[in-house]
């Protein structure tokens, strides 16, 4: 959340007290944050933030009194914000993290509303897109469908989970938040007909809606539905989860956090040596979409994006970006032949 030249070092200098309710109720803060699945660099970035709050608060008012949290306080500090950083991203990003904190404030009924709403934001910074290039889509999948055949059911069962967090972020463009609640019951597979299969998304700021996936998805879920109901009897464990945790000897619980598919990615990007993250994964498959001529608003529909977020840059960097998700499919067969 801060850029690498703009540091806060006088903050460290002026720390909270720890017995101070700041200190604490920033604590607290930080610990649902972490129960929430944010990983460390995440909550290093909120601690950053806040402390940049923290360090107003002590240096222009001597007080970190919570008392004196009002509309007048977080106005000024806008201010104070225009004037330290020349970073749009790095204001609007502050102004986030406020915003977050003061909501929780809210909820625990520490404050009678959230003055933060009613600052301004600065824009966002579209930055370029930076997609997983197609060859490392490639190298990813096949090195998945080869490690799925494993005669090891656990490392097999592993890989197959895998290949169904590859389908569901590169075929339909989901983000870890939303692979992180995911059911059995959400995914449709549509046997009776040529539809495509399809996942169901619970955005938490609209209704549900279901995203296309790619045909090669059905044989994939088939599969690893088969092996996970037989190791989840021998592990003992029931759950409805479509993911899960596991050790290398049996399951450990349903449900896979957001930092935990991250770690899953970190380990592939460090074994294969290639370009991959599931964000990267994710604008792979923005850029898939457009090659398929879907439209603008069904792809922001899919992403669960507002209807005033704008695609222009990759709408021009599509040329320079292209995949086709056929390929996965004639990979997975070549395996099966093998």
């Amino acid at each position: 959340m801060m850029n690498s030249n703009e540091t806060l070092t006088p903050s460290k200098e002026l720390s909270l007290a720890p017995q101070s309710e700041l200190y604490l109720l920033e604590q607290e803060f930080y610990s649902i944050l972490k129960t929430q699945g944010k990983s460390q660099n995440t909550l290093k970035n909120y601690k950053t933030d806040l402390d940049c709050f923290n360090f107003y608060l002590i240096t222009e008012f001597n007080s970190v009194d919570v008392k004196n949290f009002d509309h007048n306080l977080v106005s000024q500090y806008g201010q104070y914000l225009e004037k330290k950083y020349t970073s749009d991203n790095s204001r609007r990003r502050r102004v986030q993290a406020l915003r977050i904190f003061f909501d929780f404030l809210l909820q625990k009924g520490i404050v009678e509303s959230n003055p933060v709403r009613k600052l301004p934001t600065s824009p966002k910074f579209l930055d370029i897109p930076r997609p997983t290039p197609f060859i490392d889509v490639k190298t990813f999948w096949s090195y998945l469908v080869e490690e799925s055949h494993s005669e090891d059911k656990i490392q097999a069962l592993l890989s197959k989970r895998n290949q169904i967090i590859f389908l569901l972020i590169f075929g339909a463009g989901l983000k870890v938040s939303d692979l992180s609640g995911l059911k059995i019951e959400d995914i449709t597979l549509n046997d009776h007909n040529d539809d495509e299969p399809r996942v169901l998304v619970r955005h938490p700021k609209r209704d549900p809606y279901t995203v296309p996936l790619p045909k090669v998805f059905k044989i994939v879920f088939k599969n690893y539905m088969t092996i996970l109901e037989e190791m989840k009897q021998r592990s003992q464990i029931t759950f409805d989860n479509l993911l899960f945790y596991a050790n290398p000897y049996r399951i450990i619980s349903g449900g896979l956090s957001p930092r935990g598919i991250e770690i899953i990615f970190e380990d592939y990007r460090n074994k294969l040596m290639i370009t991959l993250t599931p964000k990267s994964l994710r604008q792979a498959c923005i850029f898939k979409w457009i090659h398929e001529s879907r439209s603008v608003s069904l792809m922001k529909e899919w992403l669960g994006l507002a209807p005033s977020y704008d695609l222009k840059l990759y709408l021009e960097h599509a040329p320079q970006f292209l995949y086709n998700e056929e390929v996965l499919e004639v990979i997975f067969n070549n395996h099966r032949k093998h």
